[in-house]
């Protein structure tokens, strides 16, 4: 549903809630909605839950057009955000898709065939090379261990492990 679909439902619930009162009221003895303009402003107030309390229906049938009118303004708010939410909803998955999509532009087969050159061309290094290679990858173990080393925590004695050991060595807690 857009917007413009439910500012025309509002539209035409204000419309016919205004001369719905006006007929009811118009010819009671104690009524303040006498005309059409005070009846469509009563409607409009009372839609927008604003409502000054200049005009009020005071018949049983007046009475029962105000519940749906107050209802329905109720309603055009509530689907009103729903339209707002679910557009943002869909702005966030539009671009959620989006950075998946240029992630996985390589296909399978040119990303096998890339890491396979890549190893090949580890044979031709030369022995330093081969050394300093060794120790990038070890700092790079020891920061990935790092950033991980509270994965699994003991309750017991506060050791941090990197994978959920069966048997805690530090306090002998035994997880079974």
């Amino acid at each position: 549903m857009t917007p413009i679909i439910l500012a025309i439902i509002v539209s035409v619930n204000i419309i016919f809630g205004g001369i719905g009162v006006y007929w009811s009221e118009y010819q009671h003895s104690g009524a303040n909605i006498t005309s059409l303009g005070d009846a469509l402003w009563w409607a409009a107030v009372t839609i927008t839950s604003v409502g000054y309390g200049d005009y009020y229906p005071v018949t049983p049938i007046g009475r029962i057009i105000a519940i749906y009118i107050m209802f329905s303004g109720m309603g055009a708010v509530v689907l009103l955000v729903g339209i707002i939410a679910q557009g943002s909803l869909q702005r966030i998955e539009y671009k959620r898709k989006s950075t998946m999509q240029v992630q996985n532009r390589l296909p399978d087969d040119d990303r096998k065939t890339n890491i396979i050159n890549k190893i090949k061309g580890l044979e031709n290094i030369n022995d330093d090379d081969f050394e300093i290679l060794v120790i990038k990858i070890k700092n790079l173990r020891r920061t990935l261990l790092e950033e991980y080393k509270f994965l699994f925590k003991c309750k017991r004695c506060d050791k941090g492990y990197h994978t959920k050991p069966k048997f805690r060595s530090n306090c002998g807690f035994d997880l079974k």
